[in-house]
């Protein structure tokens, strides 16, 4: 892993624990700004309409994937959890538009645009594959290296009939020349 990932990851993971251990600790603070998302989205997601319990849930997979990022563990599907965990909270408690105050309105601004950036991050983080090939790489590697083994094969078997069909020919020549 080289230098830039080991210290990314962590300081990328960092706010996600913080904030879901906060979120462990007080999910009655969080529940009231994330109702309206936890009314319209858990029916559709088949979730309980208890809010404080998602507010936990939340904080569960906060803590865990971001762990997992900081120290480097299955880093691709952490970013993927806590860009999942990010997207709801980020629409829930930073809608700056709905803001009167001009102050408040501003801060909130700052905020969705730093989990925005978050955001980012984390999308960068749920592709990077460390400096090797992808899947989808792996896979094209593989289906190419087949082809290219069939190729090889058709090439042999050619080879080998030519050589056996012109070894057939001189045991015929050799044959008729005995009996001559």
């Amino acid at each position: 892993m080289s230098l830039v990932r080991r210290v990314a990851r962590p300081l990328l993971a960092s706010m996600f624990v913080v904030g879901g251990v906060d979120q462990l600790k007080h999910p009655s603070a969080k529940a009231e700004t994330a109702r309206p998302i936890v009314e319209k989205m858990a029916p559709l997601l088949r979730l309980p309409q208890d809010t404080e319990l998602l507010v936990r849930a939340n904080g569960v997979a906060m803590v865990t994937a971001g762990t997992l990022l900081a120290m480097g563990r299955m880093p691709r599907l952490s970013a993927t959890v806590l860009a999942a965990t990010l997207v709801p909270t980020t629409v829930s408690a930073h809608q700056f538009w709905k803001e009167e105050d001009p102050a408040v309105r501003a801060q909130q601004r700052v905020h969705l645009l730093k989990n925005l950036g978050l955001l980012g991050g984390l999308l960068l983080a749920a592709v990077d594959t460390d400096g090797k090939p992808g899947l989808a790489y792996r896979a094209h590697l593989a289906g190419a290296s087949v082809q290219r083994a069939a190729r090889t094969t058709r090439r042999e078997a050619r080879h080998v009939a030519h050589s056996a069909t012109t070894e057939a020919r001189l045991k015929a020549a050799q044959a008729q020349h005995a009996f001559s």
